[in-house]
């Protein structure tokens, strides 16, 4: 699985797989603090809400504080289908979790005794296989800071298009290119959370379920008896 940065959380797009001597996430620099995801063949793509409403009377790209908020501003738990652009490779669900108090943040794709925890206050990203009991624990890659709950993005362009309904939702959503040349547009909802992204015509990531519940520090503590292993590409 890659994972890509929208100036807020880690974004999941792809599927994990284990690489190195353990199972290691693959991080693409798109977003140090924002969410994402991608996974299914296009024929399988489901149609977009449409827009209905446009965002600004130019189309120009949106001020910094016209930005959207892209890192959510209360503890979540969100699940996504992800659709990878290539063609026979079938969509994929990953749950993110999300805690404010610890800036720390839990990708779990479904199926896979793997996960990755990123914890931006000390900046580390640990890579948890509970199938062999083991755990890498690696400096985030990448230099971009987060973007702080409640806060706009520092940097990166962003157009408003107009809102859309995604998971029962309303989001607004952005035209914006990551820091990989993509453009795209972002959905995300007021209090900073992303429930869609559509890249050329296509449905990369979708939120299918959204909850803003409180979550504990537990959720993203490594379990303890776990062998450390030192990740091959630190």
């Amino acid at each position: 699985m890659i994972l890509r940065r929208a100036k807020g959380l880690i974004q999941p797009v792809g599927q994990v797989r284990r690489i190195c001597a353990g199972p290691v996430f693959m991080l693409a620099a798109m977003a140090c603090g924002g969410l994402i995801g991608a996974g299914t063949a296009r024929a399988q793509v489901v149609p977009t809400t449409p827009v209905t409403q446009p965002a600004t009377q130019s189309g120009a790209p949106a001020t910094p504080s016209e930005a959207p908020y892209v890192t959510p501003a209360v503890d979540t738990d969100v699940t996504y289908v992800l659709t990878p652009p290539q063609d026979g490779v079938a969509p994929a669900r990953q749950r993110m979790r999300w805690q404010v108090a610890g800036l720390q943040q839990r990708l779990d794709p479904e199926g896979d005794s793997v996960y990755m925890v990123t914890t931006w206050k000390n900046r580390t990203l640990s890579v948890v296989d509970e199938s062999r009991k083991r755990v890498s624990t690696m400096p985030m890659p990448g230099q971009q800071d987060l973007t702080l709950p409640g806060q706009h993005p520092a940097s990166g362009a962003y157009t408003r298009l107009g809102q859309s309904v995604v998971a029962g939702e309303t989001c607004e959503v952005w035209r914006t290119v990551d820091t990989e040349g993509h453009e795209g547009d972002a959905c995300y909802t007021p209090d900073g959370i992303l429930l869609q992204v559509v890249q050329q015509g296509h449905i990369t990531v979708r939120a299918i379920s959204v909850s803003r519940a409180a979550q504990p520090d537990r959720i993203f503590e490594v379990p303890a008896g776990f062998a450390v292993q030192a990740p091959a590409h630190p």
